[in-house]
């Protein structure tokens, strides 16, 4: 057997398209243009490439991009005073403050100033817990992504029985409740796996579908799979290659070539989860809009 691999590029491109058309929609017959507010602090090379690449893909779609650059030295209120700012602006309808931050800033502090109806990254307390009760809310970007590629690559989660390989604030957690849900994409049967799990093995060979989400290369093989299985790598691990000119390589949480082997689907990475997060970010920030509209998304 060797896998289908799910294209999250082509995929999120689809979507992309789609989120393009509705602001085209928003601008031609309302006037208005969802906006994203982003916030960096300091000059961390992997925060610079992620905010570029979410400027990007704003312009791409049609959106207000509205960047604040702060030094590595801005003090946390500072940084609050930025936050408040783009609470109050109107033109912006979404706020991402780029994580990490430098370590004497609170991040709790910081992400719960961002306002819950413009919380585009669905890290508040506030949109955690609407959706842990079902209730309307932003859903955190990758977990989000995840269950959009699952729906639009065909997999059946209803009645189906998934994995989740890790227990983050960011992917775990969230993705379990996703899959869970009474939802389209979700109505599954979940176990949560983490570093306490004795036995991996014995867990995800009974999956249908696994989220690998450790954090850890080569956390997921081949033969830890039942065949037919559906896999989404969420791991983006950079591991030392002497063949390129970085120095390195991406590699996800499984180990592709075995796993490729066994699985009946399977993300690649990069090209995988990546491009999805970005896109559920724009997909967020167009519903901010519309709700400030009093507008539903279709």
């Amino acid at each position: 057997m060797s896998a289908q691999i799910i294209d999250g590029t082509r995929l999120a491109t689809e979507m992309r398209t789609e989120i393009a058309a509705q602001v085209a929609d928003l601008k031609a017959n309302r006037n208005i243009t969802p906006g994203l507010g982003v916030i960096l602090v300091g000059n961390d090379p992997a925060s610079l490439s992620y905010v570029t690449a979410k400027e990007r893909a704003c312009a791409a779609a049609g959106m207000l991009s509205r960047e604040i650059r702060l030094p590595e030295e801005t003090t946390q209120n500072d940084l609050l005073n930025c936050v408040e700012q783009m609470n109050q602006d109107p033109l912006i309808h979404g706020i991402l403050v780029q994580l990490p931050l430098p370590r004497h800033i609170d991040e709790k502090a910081v992400i719960n100033a961002i306002s819950p109806a413009k919380d585009v990254d669905g890290f508040t307390p506030v949109n955690v817990g609407r959706m842990l009760i079902d209730e309307p809310c932003f859903l955190p970007c990758t977990p989000h992504g995840i269950i959009q590629m699952l729906i639009r690559a065909g997999v059946e989660t209803s009645g189906k029985h998934a994995v989740v390989i890790g227990r983050s604030n960011i992917v775990g957690k969230p993705v379990a409740h996703l899959l869970m849900r009474k939802a389209r994409g979700g109505n599954a049967t979940v176990t949560v796996c983490h570093t306490g799990t004795p036995d991996l093995a014995h867990h995800t060979r009974q999956a249908d579908i696994v989220i690998a989400a450790a954090g850890r290369p080569n956390t997921l093989t081949g033969d830890m799979l039942k065949p037919g299985a559906v896999v989404i790598d969420v791991g983006v691990n950079r591991i030392p290659d002497t063949s390129r000119k970085s120095g390195f390589r991406l590699a996800g949480d499984a180990q592709f070539e075995s796993v490729s082997q066994v699985a009946s689907m399977v993300t690649p990475v990069p090209g995988g989860v990546g491009p999805m997060t970005i896109t559920m970010l724009l997909h967020n920030t167009l519903e901010s809009c519309l709700r400030t509209c009093a507008t539903t998304l279709p």
